[in-house]
């Protein structure tokens, strides 16, 4: 289950914070899940990964995927999230979670299994939901503002883009690139790094074209 972060409503689109819900968008795009049905408080598509990564998976199979948008408001993701785990039965590393982070460079997308939740809201409340922190992320760097203020780091995140379309559009293809690398990761049972099928703690994203 692929989970992008984002607050609801018009308002917040095209913020900082929502480059969850548009990189969700851009896989159920991708993937050809089709219209998103509300449930578990949230916006939800499911079928398989049809896209690149059936080509490089033994067999030529596709995972199945359900990806979700918490409707409830970024800080609270998890009274969606936990429900949704629950309904599919679903191993805490079987969950996969793209976030804004604003330690890293805008355009920087790295992926980890666990580890610390920096101050994230949203991540706590899965967290507390799911009873435990050895979920995937893919973090999508949008960069921090040269201030340490939280007036300012909120205004920040919770602004738009001052980057051009077409750098946004590109690190949004970046993330949903390493989304998909992580769910080949997972298919093939392959090691990664760490001695088991997960991959490692903090995994840096390649090129644009698609994830190193």
């Amino acid at each position: 289950m692929i989970v992008g972060l984002g607050n609801p409503g018009r308002e917040h689109d095209g913020t900082r914070h929502n480059i969850g819900f548009v990189v969700a968008q851009e896989l159920s795009e991708r993937w050809g899940l089709g219209r998103a049905k509300d449930r578990f408080r949230g916006r939800i598509a499911e079928g398989r990964a049809r896209s690149a990564v059936a080509g490089e998976r033994s067999g030529g199979s596709s995972p199945r995927v359900a990806v979700l948008c918490p409707q409830t408001y970024y800080n609270d993701a998890g009274r969606s999230v936990g429900p949704a785990r629950g309904s599919y039965k679903l191993a805490l590393d079987h969950v996969l979670v793209v976030h804004d982070e604003i330690d890293l460079p805008f355009g920087e997308v790295r992926t980890r299994l666990g580890g610390g939740l920096a101050g994230n809201n949203g991540l706590k409340s899965i967290r507390r939901e799911l009873g435990g922190a050895d979920f995937m992320r893919v973090r999508v760097g949008v960069g921090r503002p040269d201030s340490s203020d939280p007036e300012i780091v909120s205004a920040h995140v919770l602004g738009r883009f001052r980057e051009s379309a077409d750098e946004v559009a590109e690190l949004v293809a970046r993330a949903a690139a390493q989304v998909e690398d992580a769910l080949i990761g997972d298919g093939e049972g392959s090691n990664r790094g760490d001695g088991s099928r997960r991959l490692p703690a903090d995994s840096p994203s390649g090129d644009p074209g698609g994830p190193a």
